[in-house]
């Protein structure tokens, strides 16, 4: 396999099994189906789990003596299972094998990120020397995003006899991935049913399957649906033997919530091998164009090619995927930066472009945060523009079909315009939790997390960028005005005069920190002029009258003078508070305590999760100047240097660099960092601040997942703000890109770490730019063809590159640390 394109484990340690689970879990956007070994079933050191983009349930549980409800994205029926034992000639069968049988001797496996499969190789020996080497390979297809597919190797060695094999479809299953969700209701499926289906021994190529037209049934299937929701869901295995094996007797078995069959196999000594290959249809009642989830899936199984002819459509998917979003960046960055981007593109798929589903923040790979969709497509999306930008129209797409649920959601709260939700999930209602466990104390806590209103601006953000990169006026004037008016509209109706000042306010929110969920003491949530909260409303309110000035005449929106007026002034006037000649997080924030962080850092070692910490102590977070993740920061990572001024200054605001470089020292001394974004955020800031102290926050961005440095999380599944993020911080961070004006523009601020890389990106009509990053230069390529020159924007000047030409362009003499707003 080719160097930087695999990512392997050798040995088998029960105690990182689940982490591996999920860094090893396939997927094509439609559903993801975690690393599980197919041998071993849910419990401490394994967890199964299979999850279908936007297929959601809803249960009610008792917590703390109060009925609460919470909708979760649905771990579906195992399609994994296959068990095998040996059968000797001369002796009894065997016990049942898994990774965790002592009888284990070897064991590695290996995730291959150009062609999306995992390989296991395990080598068993018993007590009297039978060796039995099993190898199984398994893919989630991405050209179709039914199907998927596991093929096991049994090989002899010192013995003959028979390898009984089971193998089938576990719908037994529950929502049990996150401990601290243990005790909330987690059944989510009902109304099982399932059977077996004969095949005709046909192949969909036309040929005569291996195994098949023998009129035994070797495709099962099982259905069931979830409670609330109500969405039907069919899988269908087709089991088969290897070339030259004939039909052997299969039973199958079914109880009510799972189908097996059961096959005895002939191997015939040391070096004889038999083959299974089990061949999987995943199918729900969202999907379009079906009838019946159980004909689609029973059908899809039944027609499939088998597995060599699948896996090589299969391998060439991928090849094409990854012609249109692959990173060249040398050493160890390189090898993770791959990984994440295979893991974006599992979860966010050309597929998902078909499908009506948001970014939930811990992809599809296990059941944190329940599957909801947060801000987290502020760092996916910027990535996906320049690649994949039909997903990420689809993305926000999404958005803009539960912008009535924003709406009815800001009437409910006596606003005008459109709230979105912090957590969104199948309808667009707020689907934040009421109440949050504290594990380290074991208290149940209210969540005022649902304060967060700026997700509202990030989607207007998304909106923006998505248009400047794809240049997509029709999306811009239809749908995206929709949603960048109608969250301007409740930015405008949520700012207060206040005559003391002579500025408008915004009360009652959570920032991005989420620490701070109120003042000390104070009756009731929530804080007074978050600067991060304020300074992104005012952006939007002017991107919004520039829309409205840009619109066509035939686009009527039921905006007057007076109400565009009001939008001016309050873009122009609203309040920002400063200290110390510092940016303030919050009206207030000054007069709160500081921490001792040494002596907590002392006493507790990690405290990403101050907040944790200091409410098992029996004292508040509120108290306090610390912050979990980036919050004023996140204004750097949002905006160029230029485009913060402008806002700052537009705000009435002077923010030049020794304003914006103390408010960075300010708070990197104040942050625990208890979030994945918060590293790389500040690694994207530092760039430019603080060029020779960025590069330890990049390496905490990369290893964040892969070393699980949140102790534990990423078990339940990957953070995929924060590994788009990375790829972003390469692709925009470390380059300065900018798609506005008709042109791009560049900036580069490379790290001695990440000082030579390549991208390619799609910018309007030009699928395949290329730009190279080298010691001192730049490298633009524009491929050939008739879309016209492209405009670059480096150093105040102005260059063109003509079709089917490359431009070499030397970097400003200006260093990064000289670069500020």
């Amino acid at each position: 396999m080719e160097s930087g394109w695999t990512w392997s484990y050798q040995g088998y340690d029960p105690q990182t099994e689940r982490l591996r689970e999920t860094l090893c879990a396939l997927g094509n956007g439609y559903f993801v189906t975690r690393g599980a070994a197919a041998e071993v079933s849910a419990g401490p050191l394994h967890y199964p789990g299979t999850y279908a983009a936007g297929c959601y349930n809803r249960l009610t549980s008792t917590v703390a003596g109060r009925q609460v409800e919470n909708e979760d994205m649905v771990n579906l029926p195992n399609w994994l299972p296959l068990r095998y034992r040996i059968c000797p000639s001369d002796a009894p069968p065997g016990p049942w094998l898994s990774p965790d049988h002592p009888q284990l001797t070897e064991h590695r496996q290996t995730l291959d990120l150009r062609h999306g499969t995992l390989t296991r190789w395990s080598t068993y020996e018993d007590g009297d020397g039978r060796r039995l080497r099993v190898k199984q390979t398994r893919l989630v297809h991405m050209g179709d995003p039914h199907l998927a597919a596991l093929r096991a190797l049994f090989t002899a060695d010192g013995w003959s006899g028979e390898v009984e094999v089971a193998t089938g479809i576990d719908g037994d299953v529950r929502n049990g991935g996150v401990t601290r969700y243990q005790d909330l209701a987690s059944r989510h499926l009902c109304g099982w049913d399932s059977g077996s289906e004969p095949d005709d021994g046909v192949r969909s190529d036309g040929g005569t399957a291996p195994g098949g037209g023998s009129g035994q049934a070797d495709t099962v299937w099982l259905s069931c649906r979830t409670l609330d929701s109500d969405v039907r869901v069919a899988l269908a295995a087709r089991i088969r033997v290897g070339p030259g094996r004939g039909a052997p007797p299969r039973a199958t078995e079914r109880t009510a919530r799972r189908v097996c069959q059961r096959l005895r196999l002939p191997i015939l000594g040391t070096g004889s091998t038999v083959v299974v290959d089990k061949t999987v249809a995943l199918h729900t009642s969202r999907d379009p164009a079906i009838g019946s989830p159980v004909h689609a899936a029973v059908e899809g199984a039944l027609t499939a090619p088998d597995f060599p002819q699948l896996l090589a459509s299969h391998r060439a998917a991928w090849e094409h995927l990854w012609q249109r979003a692959d990173l060249e960046v040398p050493g160890e960055a390189g090898e993770i930066l791959r990984l994440h981007l295979f893991h974006v593109l599992q979860t966010l798929s050309p597929h998902t472009a078909e499908l009506d589903v948001g970014v939930p923040a811990r992809g599809l790979h296990g059941e944190a945060y329940r599957g909801h969709v947060f801000w987290d497509e502020l760092f996916v999306l910027p990535f996906l523009n320049l690649h994949l930008p039909e997903v990420s129209r689809a993305l926000l797409d999404y958005r803009h079909r539960r912008l009535p649920a924003a709406c009815r959601a800001a009437q409910e709260a006596g606003r005008a315009g459109a709230m979105y939700p912090w957590q969104s999930g199948s309808d667009g209602r707020e689907e934040t939790q009421q109440l949050h466990l504290n594990p380290r104390s074991g208290h149940w806590l209210p969540d005022h997390s649902r304060l967060q209103h700026h997700v509202g601006s990030a989607v207007a953000y998304n909106v923006w960028q998505y248009c400047q990169a794809s240049g997509d006026t029709e999306f811009l004037y239809g749908h995206g005005a929709e949603m960048v008016l109608g969250i301007a509209r409740f930015w405008a109706d949520s700012a207060v005069w206040d005559p003391g000042i002579g500025r408008y306010r915004i009360r009652g929110v959570v920032g991005p920190d989420e620490y701070h969920d109120g003042y000390p003491g104070a009756a009731e949530p929530g804080l007074d002029d978050n600067a991060y909260t304020n300074v992104t409303a005012a952006w939007v309110l002017m991107r919004a009258l520039d829309l409205c000035r840009a619109l066509p005449e035939t686009c009527h929106w039921e905006l007057g003078d007076e109400e565009m007026a009001r939008w001016d002034d309050i873009a122009h006037r609203l309040y920002v508070p400063y200290h110390q000649g510092v940016i303030s997080q919050f009206a207030g924030y000054p007069e709160l305590a500081e921490l001792d962080w040494a002596e907590y850092r002392r006493r507790y070692g990690d405290i990403r999760r101050l907040d944790r910490i200091l409410e098992a102590e029996g004292d508040t977070v509120n108290r306090y100047q610390a912050s979990k993740q980036a919050d004023v920061l996140m204004l750097g990572y949002l905006f160029s240097p230029n485009e913060l001024s402008e806002v700052f200054r537009q705000l009435g605001y002077a923010l030049d660099d020794d304003i914006w470089r103390r408010t960075v020292e300010y708070y990197l001394a104040r942050t625990s960092h208890g979030s994945t974004l918060s590293a790389l955020v500040h690694a994207w800031v530092l760039a430019r601040v603080r060029h020779d102290d960025a590069w330890s926050y990049c390496e905490e961005a990369l290893t964040g997942d892969v070393a699980d440095l949140q102790g534990g999380t990423t078990t339940e599944g990957i953070h995929l703000g924060a590994m788009a993020g990375t790829l972003d911080l390469v692709q925009r961070g470390m380059t300065g890109l900018e798609t506005r004006d008709d042109a791009l523009w560049l900036a580069p601020a490379p790290l001695p770490q990440l000082s030579k890389f390549a991208v390619r990106i799609r910018y309007r009509r030009h699928w395949d730019i290329g730009l190279a990053l080298r010691a001192e230069r730049v490298r633009v390529a524009v491929p050939d063809g008739g879309n016209g020159p492209v405009r670059v924007r480096l150093g105040g000047r102005t260059f063109t590159v003509v079709p089917g030409a490359t431009r070499w362009l030397g970097l400003p003499a200006t260093h990064p640390d000289d670069t500020g707003p």
